[in-house]
């Protein structure tokens, strides 16, 4: 990888996870602008293997990402089947594709794992997805009562597709319109279901459904 991407990841990894490269650089040790200077001016030239390791293992990346050479990461691997994979935490809370779901809990209670490649092709950050649940049939032919999803938690803009949205203590998955000024509604693939108008100030947005499973 050129060096180059190599600073371009870091500063998009520091900017998701809400860290500072300030503060990431006294995380392995070093003064407070050593980061900074190696995004911004190329110097030094490519990240230390020990600081490159210990960036890598913080935001759930591959080595490569951060500018180590194929033959290093792999060497890392060992050839080890499983360190192609990364487990993602599966919640114990469940959202509701019906009437609404209470979140009892955020407790992990498994994982599925995903390919390390596919996640990073796909432009996600590990450690802002969650597995998680689906009740109801209110989403219905969409997604179905007991179908698994992955939801991208990273902070972005509400945009086409499904959402997990938190109204009070109250977990839904919907089709999120925020095309109108002060209002939110929130949209059944059922029909059955009538859409949902919020201010949004009562809601938060809580990802957006990324992937799914279920039984045919």
């Amino acid at each position: 990888m050129e060096n180059s991407e190599a600073r371009q990841n870091l500063l998009r990894l520091s900017q998701e996870r809400g860290v500072s490269l300030s503060e990431l650089s006294r995380m392995i040790g070093r003064n407070g602008t050593y980061l900074q200077q190696f995004v911004r001016k190329g110097s030094p030239r490519k990240l230390e293997e020990t600081d490159r390791r210990t960036l890598a293992r913080f935001f759930s990346v591959d080595e490569a990402d951060l500018g180590a050479p194929e033959e290093i990461s792999s060497a890392i691997t060992g050839g080890d089947p499983a360190a192609s994979w990364l487990d993602i935490p599966r919640l114990e809370l469940g959202v509701s594709a019906g009437p609404g779901a209470v979140a009892a809990g955020e407790q992990a209670i498994g994982a599925f794992r995903f390919s390390r490649k596919w996640l990073r092709e796909l432009g996600f950050d590990p450690a802002m997805l969650s597995a998680i649940c689906v009740i109801g049939d209110s989403m219905e032919p969409t997604l179905r009562d007991g179908d698994e999803i992955l939801v991208d938690r990273s902070p972005h803009p509400p945009r086409d597709g499904i959402h997990v949205v938190r109204l009070d203590d109250t977990l839904l998955v919907k089709r999120v319109d925020a095309s109108r000024p002060g209002q939110l509604t929130l949209i059944s693939d059922n029909r059955s279901y009538q859409p949902i108008s919020v201010d949004p100030a009562e809601a938060k947005i809580v990802g957006r459904v990324v992937w799914k499973s279920g039984r045919l």
